[in-house]
């Protein structure tokens, strides 16, 4: 029996399939869910959860699956990382609730100096929190049009932003998360991404055409001088896990230099050692006037940031920011414990490893089989994306079959992608190697059976 792991509770280390799943347990729950919550709201995998840590999940018939999904990038240091729960407990104990902007205190200063710390850059740096990412997303637009005077925002083909009417309008894929939500937030234009697998000129001149496009539009089409901020992901969450081809990133961040405009990076699924550093901007040295955060800050707990160049985060005007529950307290004590242990784990070095060994494996895998277009990613964000045989039309099927093959092996995987073909893995950064490999074993035989 595998032993139990640092980031959850007492909770053996090993898959363990005791009945279908689902079980009779969750199904269940699963008919009381169906009486009680929005239909709107989806499941990928209707097991209900007793339990979590390490590397597994333990639903409440007693199976015992592997994560491979960290509860979409949140759970990095696990489900209930020691130095996450002792610190929300301890401020539990206190008190659960002032309201910052009411009466303040000092977990919330503390949050935004180690974020001062942490992200891209030597330059003075200020940092405002609240709950979600697209909340993060919003209120780096607001910053960056107060601090430049110009209202258009330019965004992605491919990209993700979040749920709210703005983010939607920054997102790119309509179904599932636009389609009839609309009119969307005006003033929102979309550039091409430098998407290597898929540029029409061939993954060795992506970067530079990719670049030289976008920029074209935003010259020709919107007026630079018009664009207050350019929001993108480093590595693209929901659109795929797609990293740009290598240079694209400084062409733009350049341009942006260039022509005043505020360069915000996403780094809400990337960041927090994801990507084995602790922001995915660093790999080609990319220095963000804002980055947004959110997802792997706080251990599971809701929380969500914006940090930036001091001269732009001051821009907007007192109570122009900020929301009643935005850097709760418990929240606030969570994120210190959660970097506490990022620090103290090495975390960034365990999602290299992560990488190194998933990226080995799936590219023997893809090798095989052709169905598997492209394995890409970086440290414990990695994905493939599936095709037909022969081509790179999207195989949206392929992807939707191994995942069930997948989950009822006892594995926990994630679709994502605009053309839902891609099978993206993020495991807890603490997830112990042999769970990693194991996962790998039944994806690789789910992949034998499907592709």
């Amino acid at each position: 029996m595998g032993a139990a792991q640092p980031g959850g509770p007492s909770l053996p280390q090993e898959r363990r399939l005791v009945t279908a799943i689902p079980g009779p347990k969750s199904v269940a729950l699963a008919e009381r869910r169906g009486k009680a919550v929005a239909r709107g709201v989806g499941t990928t995998l209707p097991v209900f959860v007793a339990r979590a840590g390490g590397g597994i999940v333990e639903d409440v018939d007693g199976n015992a699956l592997i994560d491979f999904g960290s509860g979409i990038a949140v759970t990095g240091v696990g489900n209930s990382a020691e130095s996450v729960v002792r610190r929300a407990r301890e401020q539990l104990e206190r008190f659960t609730h002032t309201c910052f902007m009411v009466t303040p205190y000092d977990s919330y200063v503390a949050v935004c100096e180690e974020l001062n710390r942490l992200t891209p850059g030597a330059h003075e740096k200020r940092s405002a929190l609240f709950n979600s990412g697209a909340e993060a997303v919003e209120n780096a637009v607001k910053i960056a049009r107060a601090s430049t005077r110009r209202s258009a925002v330019v965004v992605f083909d491919h990209g993700y932003h979040g749920r709210t009417n703005l983010t939607m309008a920054l997102t790119a894929k309509n179904m599932p998360y636009k389609e009839s939500f609309g009119p969307f937030a005006p003033e929102v234009y979309r550039v091409p991404f430098a998407y290597p697998f898929r540029w029409p000129g061939g993954a060795a001149n992506c970067a530079r055409e990719a670049a030289a496009e976008a920029t074209d539009v935003i010259v020709t089409q919107i007026g630079a001088h018009n664009v207050a901020a350019l929001v993108i992901e480093p590595i693209l969450g929901e659109g795929g896990f797609i990293e740009p081809a290598k240079g694209f990133l400084p062409r733009i961040a350049e341009f942006c230099r260039e022509q005043g405009i505020v360069f915000v990076a996403d780094e809400i699924q990337t960041g927090f050692c994801r990507t084995g550093q602790w922001f995915a901007c660093e790999d080609e040295g990319i220095v963000p006037d804002l980055v947004t955060t959110a997802k792997g800050i706080a251990g599971g707990l809701p929380l969500a940031a914006v940090t930036g160049r001091a001269e732009i985060m001051d821009a907007a005007h007192v109570g122009g920011l900020g929301g009643t529950y935005g850097g709760n307290p418990v929240a606030c004590a969570a994120a210190l414990g959660a970097i506490e242990t990022m620090r103290a784990l090495d975390l960034n070095a365990a999602a290299r490893r992560i990488g190194m060994v998933m990226k080995a494996r799936l590219s023997a895998l893809a090798r095989e089989y052709p169905a598997i277009g492209e394995v890409r990613g970086r440290g414990a964000m990695i994905a493939i994306e599936l095709v037909r045989p022969g081509s790179k039309d999207a195989a949206p099927e392929i992807a939707a079959a191994v995942a069930k093959a997948c989950h009822a092996e006892g594995l926990l995987v994630l679709t994502a992608g605009t053309y839902g073909n891609v099978l993206r893995f993020l495991p807890p950064l603490v997830i112990p190697e042999h769970l990693l490999v194991e996962g790998l074993d039944v994806l690789e035989r789910a992949v034998r059976r499907v592709a």
